[in-house]
């Protein structure tokens, strides 16, 4: 009776197995590469992100130099292999804005338009965007086009940008003539700050425009 009911026990568990074990192998074969392959993209993603940061820190020294004229050849190569081995990440968009700069400085205002006009297009998070959208706008009016400028800017900035945009919005307006339109925008600005970030610049101009009014 003892060894019947052994057998019995055993073809239970032979029948458990038959049903259940491939599954459960495969099942836990499934987890490992899950968790293996999750470990994997973590330590490609900061390997990835070493290498973009070494990159741009030679980006860095290399445009932001003190006293001297950025070696425009240099800066170009460094961001464009930041854009090939790394792109569409902050490092990259970054590098642009980098390269825009020099290309602003040393007269080349279409190129400077170009690697800006990249960035906003695929941003890679808002502060990119709006960094993008403002130094853009900058380089349209230096080009003669402060109307084209001006439509870019339209509409209102997030919060933390308000500011910036809107004293932009009111430096446009002043190169069209547009006085009152520009000291609405001056204002704008001047309530997005602290009354202690207000003074300055920014208060020179509303005042100068006020005073235009008189």
């Amino acid at each position: 009776m003892t060894s019947r009911t052994e057998d019995e026990e055993l073809a239970v568990i032979l029948d458990w197995w038959q049903r259940n074990g491939k599954p459960l192998l495969t099942g836990g074969a499934l987890a490992l590469v899950v968790v293996f392959g999750w470990q994997a993209w973590q330590k490609y993603q900061v390997n990835q992100a070493q290498g973009a940061s070494v990159l741009y820190q030679q980006l860095l020294e290399t445009s932001l130099v003190t006293n001297a004229q950025p070696d425009a050849s240099k800066v170009a190569e460094l961001t464009g292999k930041l854009k090939s081995e790394y792109p569409g990440t902050h490092y990259s968009q970054y590098g642009s804005l980098l390269l825009a700069k020099v290309a602003v400085e040393s007269g080349k205002l279409d190129d400077a338009a170009t690697e800006l006009k990249a960035v906003l297009d695929k941003p890679a998070d808002s502060t990119l965007a709006e960094l993008a959208r403002q130094r853009l706008a900058r380089v349209m009016a230096s080009q003669g086009k402060a109307e084209e400028a001006l439509k870019l800017l339209a509409g209102d900035a997030d919060q933390a940008y308000m500011a910036s945009r809107e004293e932009l919005k009111g430096d446009l307006l002043v190169k069209l003539e547009r006085s009152d339109e520009a000291l609405v925008a001056y204002q704008k600005a001047k309530a997005a700050l602290s009354a202690d970030a207000a003074v300055g610049g920014l208060q020179i101009k509303i005042d100068d425009l006020a005073k235009g009014d008189a």
